[in-house]
């Protein structure tokens, strides 16, 4: 590999940008964040005191000094941000969503392919410690065919917040914003769904835009047939579900608990440091008993997640010494579902993917 040392250019420091990209790209060898486009320079130097600070995107992609351009804007500004910085020659990261839709995503990743740039989505949540063991326990086959699995990510949340996310403006709601890493993992695992339905609601007090989610996806033919994909997600759960419930033929998995890199990086831990990653909740593997007696439950280890593989292997694909960790054309599939969803539940039924124009 090149010694070559990649500088990044970080647009916009709010949520994402300060607690999701600055740490982790900054914790891979040969990547170094050099600049950030922000209004707010204190908060910028409080965290990265050497760390040039621009007044806006167009003053970041504009130097010359800039490898890679991450957008971490708020959602309404993916696509402009990222199509300014593929012109200028950039290879880019885009915070999920990609983009608003389909079709600006399909935009992205034609001028990327012309420009010859690396542009991927940050789904960083391929690198969750427990869906890493997911797809351990999927591969080691001891749950026999797969016939059902439910993916939780439950919060307690009850208070509308004064934050985009939660304002009715382009981008905005949990359907996007974690419906994005949802859906991504169950494509990863089985590919794209016959069949998508969604049920979205504004449950909190006051929300404007949905805090509450109810995918399912339906694989009906290919390799996987016949599975369940059930998707949740919602802001008032004071007891969470389970992370995942997975049943089978010959068996069932239950995992508790989220991954606790994000808790570990709001509270302003950064990687590399000990035991990152590790998750101290265990799932438990189920298998029937023989002759009708009482189950056999064995402990499943869940293994440590890492939000640095993924910047380091975009380190490795700009270098030409390895795969895109999330290439365009997955990030095009992803927004497809997306704006299925939307349209399942605006119109209030299941969408088979072939069905959508």
């Amino acid at each position: 590999m090149t010694s070559r040392t990649l500088r990044a250019g970080l647009v916009g420091y709010g949520f994402a940008g300060q607690t999701f990209h600055a740490p982790v790209l900054s914790a891979v060898p040969g990547l170094e964040l050099a600049a950030v486009a922000s209004s707010r320079p204190h908060k910028v130097h409080a965290d990265w005191p050497g760390v040039a600070v621009v007044p806006d995107a167009a003053a970041l992609v504009g130097r010359s000094d800039i490898d890679l351009v991450v957008v971490a804007t708020p959602n309404a500004q993916h696509h402009p941000v990222a199509k300014a910085a593929l012109e200028a020659g950039k290879h880019v990261v885009v915070d999920k969503p990609f983009t608003l839709d389909v079709a600006e995503a399909r935009e992205l990743e034609l001028l990327a392919r012309r420009n010859n740039r690396v542009l991927a989505v940050y789904q960083n949540r391929r690198f969750d410690a427990d869906y890493l063991t997911l797809k351990d326990v999927l591969a080691s086959g001891e749950l026999g065919r797969l016939v059902y699995l439910e993916s939780h990510f439950d919060r307690f949340r009850p208070e509308v917040r004064d934050r985009w996310r939660e304002q009715k403006v382009p981008g905005a709601g949990l359907w996007v914003d974690l419906g994005s890493h949802l859906v991504d993992q169950a494509v990863q695992l089985f590919g794209m769904p016959d069949t998508l339905q969604l049920d979205t609601a504004a449950l909190r007090d006051g929300a404007q835009v949905e805090d509450y989610f109810h995918a399912v996806l339906r694989y009906e033919s290919g390799p996987h047939a016949p599975l369940r994909v059930v998707l949740h997600a919602t802001t008032l759960a004071a007891h969470a579900a389970p992370r995942y419930i997975v049943h089978g033929t010959r068996g069932s998995y239950i995992k508790h608990g989220v991954d606790p890199q994000e808790d570990a990086l709001r509270a302003g831990q950064r990687p590399p440091i000990a035991g990152w990653g590790a998750d101290p909740q265990d799932g438990e593997l189920v298998v029937p008993g023989s002759d009708g007696g009482e189950p056999q439950r064995r402990i499943w280890p869940t293994r440590a997640g890492n939000y640095v593989e993924y910047y380091a292997a975009m380190r490795d694909a700009i270098l030409g010494n390895g795969p895109n960790p999330v290439p365009p054309e997955q990030a095009v599939a992803l927004m497809e579902l997306l704006d299925i969803g939307q349209q399942s539940a605006a119109e209030g039924r299941a969408i088979r993917i072939i069905d959508r124009p």
